[in-house]
């Protein structure tokens, strides 16, 4: 029975953190693909060139999703804590 509910939550401790990383991992990921295109096509290869962009795509999408962020991994984290009593026998 415990061996269940550890399997469980580790489940959920996976879908918790791909929902937390996914609103700033998407955006990073297409920016760096579109900019390496570019660089293909162009011929460009600076590093600093895909870098500071997608720096910046990231501090906007944190900006933007940290808060629902945090809210997500509190409520996770009080969850958890919840459940501790009823482990302890």
């Amino acid at each position: 029975m415990e061996a269940d509910y550890f399997i469980g939550v580790a489940q959920q401790s996976l879908w918790i953190l791909a929902l937390a990383t996914a609103p700033i991992l998407l955006p990073v990921l297409a920016i760096g693909v579109l900019l390496g295109m570019v660089q293909a096509a162009t011929s460009i290869n600076e590093q600093t060139l895909t870098f500071i962009p997608k720096l910046i795509v990231a501090a906007i999408c944190l900006a933007i999703f940290g808060g629902s962020i945090l809210v997500l991994l509190t409520d996770f984290t009080r969850d958890l804590y919840a459940q501790i009593p009823g482990l302890v026998r």
